[in-house]
């Protein structure tokens, strides 16, 4: 099986940049020992700090859609609603 590798941005409202922030760090901790997770790193534009990136791989993208599926997911967007502006996924397979 092929890696994915995982490029979500997400951009916060600009009165909700505290609340996305704490909410994403949370995510780290739960995510980096779920099966299937290679690394999970979370990144903040050093212009514009309500956009914030996530970087991960995961072995197989079936296991990165369990991840998805997963209880923590719903918790930060139930958490995050109407908080984040925009949240675009980018499904990515290494080139060699």
């Amino acid at each position: 099986m092929t890696q994915l590798t995982i490029v979500a941005h997400i951009h916060a409202n600009p009165d909700q940049i505290s609340l996305v922030r704490s909410e994403l760090e949370k995510l780290i901790a739960l995510t980096r020992p779920e099966e299937g997770c290679v690394n999970y790193d979370l990144h903040l534009d050093n212009n514009n700090p309500a956009h914030f990136m996530v970087f991960e791989n995961w072995e197989t993208r079936v296991l990165w859609q369990q991840h998805m599926d997963g209880p923590h997911l719903k918790s930060f967007m139930k958490a995050t609603d109407g908080a984040v502006s925009e949240l675009i996924l980018h499904e990515m397979t290494k080139v060699d």
